[in-house]
């Protein structure tokens, strides 16, 4: 009766989800996957790696109508060439950019040269993962991917989470919507696709993912890196954004008024 009373405790959490440093009986680390449902509750992110770049695509969720467009950014910039989107808890994942920039100058500094994207994704989740080691600091809650280009190495997108794993990805969605942007994704030809091509795609995945009666209204946020920007993080231009929102828009009226 005591086994099967500790056994039901561990599934639930209670007593093992205090700290980070604590073990459940069936080895689990709860705050740690509680810092992954706040990314889970978030608004979702997608990363696309295609022939000649990397473009990013947030579904960044209104939280009052007197918000000005532009503010509380979910994308970000690590040096000049390295992009970040990001989903969860907004101060954490802007935490963790700071640590990423703080990484990529000493790298600068000591090499004389940009950090490649995989020793940044190393360092920065070796980082993450410290935070889940000890008792008077807390996981953090979010989840980022991170993505560059240049002429020598092509594209490269990864994706760091709250446990500080990091992963290689052709095409990534992390926050609420990731399960149906991954079907989504799973369906397009990546290596094939250009930037251009894939601002279309990411801006039809968000737009699919996010569910207008539930959902707070939400601010599309679009950014490549790519052959196109000079290997630089920027946004995407404002009339390319205004034709793919135009075309995902009219492409999803089309499909509600065959569907009815």
């Amino acid at each position: 009766h005591g086994d099967s009373l500790v056994t039901r405790m561990s599934s639930i959490g209670t007593g093992y989800d205090l700290s980070s440093t604590t073990y459940s009986p069936d080895g689990r680390v709860f705050q740690v996957e509680y810092a992954m449902k706040a990314v889970d509750a978030s608004g979702t992110a997608v990363g696309l790696r295609c022939r000649d770049g990397v473009v990013f695509g947030v579904e960044k969720l209104i939280a009052a109508k007197m918000m000005l467009p532009g503010s509380n950014r979910r994308v970000a910039n690590i040096g000049r060439h390295i992009g970040v989107a990001s989903a969860g808890l907004v101060a954490d994942a802007r935490a963790v950019v700071r640590i990423g920039n703080n990484e990529a100058s000493t790298w600068q500094e000591t090499y004389g040269e940009p950090v490649p994207l995989r020793q940044l994704v190393e360092r920065v989740a070796s980082v993450v993962h410290v935070y889940t080691l000890y008792g008077g600091v807390r996981p953090f809650g979010c989840s980022l991917l991170l993505g560059s280009w240049d002429a020598r190495n092509g594209a490269g997108l990864y994706m760091i989470d709250p446990s500080g794993m990091s992963y290689g990805y052709a095409g990534c969605a992390i926050g609420k919507g990731k399960m149906t942007a991954k079907t989504d994704i799973e369906k397009l030809k990546l290596d094939e696709m250009s930037c251009a091509d894939a601002v279309l795609a990411v801006t039809k995945i968000i737009r699919n993912v996010h569910d207008d009666v539930k959902d707070k209204p939400y601010e599309l946020e679009l950014s490549w890196v790519c052959e196109a920007s000079g290997g630089r993080h920027v946004m995407v231009p404002r009339e390319l954004q205004d034709e793919a929102i135009r075309v995902a828009t009219a492409e999803a009226e089309d499909s509600d008024d065959s569907d009815d």
